[in-house]
């Protein structure tokens, strides 16, 4: 594993936890403070920590600056296949395993980044336009 490999992994987790602190900051604050549904705190915490960790990952984590709204929809899309492959990883392992649903739900998020931090990394913030550049620290 390269050093570099290794620093980007390092700065996406550390985005995912300001991902998930932002997202469960707006949904208590929305609930508890301006007492909104809560469909609607759940949409918009979400919602953030999905920009925050876009915005984040694109400018710090990989250092792509370049052709953002491609980036975004490349970002989404891999959002929702490793969604959707967790999804239905943490429903087998309910339906076939005695493991709690607590247990299961962090098995599900580490299948989860583990499938998505590589998309990231070499499909959406991939730099095509300067491959030189995408070997800096």
């Amino acid at each position: 594993m390269s050093k570099k490999f290794f620093i980007e992994a390092i700065k996406y987790g550390v985005v995912g936890i300001i991902n998930t602190f932002l997202t469960l900051l707006i949904i208590w604050l929305l609930r508890s403070v301006l007492g909104t549904s809560l469909v609607f705190a759940n949409a918009t915490g979400y919602t953030t920590g999905f920009i925050c960790s876009f915005l984040l990952n694109r400018s710090w984590t990989f250092k792509a600056n370049n052709d953002w709204i491609g980036r975004f929809i490349k970002f989404l899309a891999a959002f929702l296949v490793c969604y959707l492959i967790q999804l239905g990883f943490v429903l087998l392992l309910k339906k076939w395993t005695v493991l709690q649903e607590g247990y299961i739900t962090l098995l599900g998020m580490i299948v989860y980044t583990c499938i998505n931090f590589p998309i990231n990394k070499y499909i959406t913030f991939q730099n095509k336009f300067n491959p030189d550049k995408s070997e800096e620290i």
